[in-house]
């Protein structure tokens, strides 16, 4: 049976081909087919890097617009071991606080024109300005300036020297083209049209995007780093999680990266079509506790403010039973406020463990008994109750919230539970509006993305949207980022963590262990654990399993 999909059957080809302004052509380049169909619930606002804040508006962008280099296997940090060339050819260390980057001379713009050092400046000028607001720029505080030597040369300064000052140039910036950008103001930048109709210099090129239904993206034949796996890209956008899964099983789309829920896994995995491949990601799930008072931040929370309170918590909540409830067998437990797949990860620090008991003593000690008898504990007149916010958008968080909710109920810890859609919900957390959330969070490979959001140190804590704060871990972790000895940075980041988790400002939950659902004639899929997408340009359909839409060859 042929897939249903209307961009994807042998039956609407000349409808997409005619919008795509060009006749059927059924002929293969050589060994050159295939069409990868990716569907995701999410579609960006733009394509443009700098502007990028999600996933999926990151992973098309990093298809468009390529780093001058990037982390390798080994996902290290440190230095620039491990790293590989991307628009740049090679780079040299010039001393303590300059590195020079020689741009592929062969690197082409989408329109032609050759990318140069002037591309590469404009880009930290774009990446940087307040205007545009860059989700990272803090990242890229150390940059002091980037300068042309000559047309393939472009020089980075930093403010000092440090262990990830290679990382830095190198990882948050794609490059974007100063030849068709410059004259634009950085203010209009966000709300240009060139925004929706980007050009380049990636292994794809923008092709169209129909609003709300799909970006279609052609691969570059002549592309400078190797002819990319796929010859056309469409990304599609579904409803919501259902509608992804019911597209992918019924043929509609060839990959989604994360499948939701052990029922829905199964379910893939029987169709004879399609494969489930787990895969690690830096990402872990918690509940955070709002150090601070909603309604004046100057003061701690009324009742989470209590740090032997957040202790007693902490161990009231059985997270084997949530974790293999929500996520079964596709999850890890955690103890920390990270995942393993970063280098620091360790199994030396004390965690909380299940001890409802030990639970309820801790809280009749702090003087939380149930004195009306109404099931819920207090203390001078006070209950014992607060609300977790979760986002509409994730059905893991909303189920294991449910399950922490009856849990706590059996303490005599009255939590409620609001539901809210993300946008509010993201503004709700930006703003400190909220007692608890449910949090989902990604960490890349550099440890400065665990700063982010349990430091106040300024200029890095950007993602603290609890507003924890220990000058102890602030000192411990400027430390570690600082120290040239991987041994000694993992022992006082181990330090930082020891603190953090007697802190108790979250409970961590889990670490997701992520199954995509992979259409069977892909090959060549590997999935790293920091950036799914990185080696999409790679993949490519096996020339024996072609189906009619992989022999759509746009102009």
């Amino acid at each position: 049976m042929k897939p249903a999909s209307p961009f994807l059957t042998a039956a609407a080809l000349l409808s997409l081909t005619g919008a795509l302004g060009c006749q059927p052509d059924l002929r293969c380049e050589g060994d050159w087919c295939g069409t990868g169909v990716i569907v995701s619930a999410a579609e960006p606002e733009v394509l443009f890097p700098a502007l990028a804040t999600f996933d999926v508006h990151i992973a098309i962008s990093d298809l468009l617009f390529w780093k001058l280099a990037d982390v390798g296997l080994e996902a290290n940090t440190f230095g620039d071991d491990g790293f590989v060339p991307m628009l740049a050819e090679s780079w040299e260390f010039e001393g303590p606080t300059t590195i020079s980057f020689r741009i592929n001379p062969n690197a082409r713009w989408h329109d032609g024109v050759p990318v140069t050092a002037a591309d590469v400046a404009y880009t930290f000028a774009v990446f940087t300005d307040p205007e545009v607001n860059f989700i990272n720029r803090s990242r890229l505080a150390n940059i002091t300036s980037v300068s042309v030597r000559d047309s393939l040369t472009a020089v980075f300064e930093f403010s000092r020297r440090h262990p990830e000052q290679f990382y830095d140039a190198v990882f948050h910036m794609r490059v974007v083209p100063h030849h068709l950008l410059d004259s634009i103001p950085m203010a209009e930048l966000v709300s240009h049209p060139v925004m929706r109709n980007p050009v380049g210099n990636g292994p794809y090129r923008f092709v169209r995007w129909d609003a709300g239904e799909m970006i279609e993206l052609a691969g570059d034949s002549a592309f400078f780093a190797g002819r990319p796996g796929f010859r056309t890209i469409v990304w599609r956008f579904a409803s919501d999680q259902v509608a992804m899964v019911s597209q992918l099983i019924a043929g509609e789309a060839d990959f989604l990266n994360f499948v939701p829920g052990p029922e829905n896994i199964e379910r893939v995995a029987e169709q004879p079509h399609l494969r489930a491949e787990p895969h690690k990601v830096g990402v872990y799930t918690f509940i955070g506790f709002n150090m601070r008072n909603p309604e004046d931040v100057s003061s701690p929370h009324p009742l989470l403010g209590d740090r032997q309170l957040r202790r007693a918590l902490s161990m009231a909540i059985d997270r084997e039973a949530v974790t293999r409830t929500v996520v079964g067998e596709y999850g890890e437990v955690l103890g920390l406020p990270l995942t393993p797949t970063i280098w620091i990860w360790t199994d030396e620090v004390e965690t909380f463990e299940f001890d409802s008991a030990a639970a309820r003593s801790a809280l009749e000690e702090l003087g939380w008994m149930d004195r009306d008898g109404d099931g819920v504990l207090d203390r001078d007149g006070t209950p014992l109750a607060f609300d977790l916010m979760v986002p509409t958008s994730s059905t893991p968080r909303r189920r294991a919230a449910v399950i922490v909710q009856d849990q706590f109920k059996r303490l005599g810890v009255d939590m409620s539970i609001s539901e809210l859609e993300p946008t509010t919900w993201d503004s709700r957390a930006l703003d400190g509006n909220f007692d608890a959330y449910f949090q989902s969070l990604g960490h890349d490979a550099s440890t400065a993305s665990i700063a982010e959001t349990w430091v106040t140190t300024e200029g890095m804590g950007g993602l603290n949207r609890i507003r924890y704060s220990n000058a102890n871990v602030d000192r411990l972790v400027s430390e570690a980022l600082n120290t040239f000895d991987r041994d000694e940075a993992r022992a006082k980041w181990r330090d930082a963590l020891e603190i953090i988790n007697s802190d108790a400002p979250g409970i961590w939950l889990f670490t997701p262990i992520m199954v995509a659902g992979v259409h069977q004639r892909f090959e060549n899929v590997s999935i790293p654990a920091d950036e799914w997408w990185r080696t999409i340009w790679t993949w490519r359909v096996s020339p024996t399993e072609y189906i009619d839409r992989d022999l759509i060859v746009p102009n």
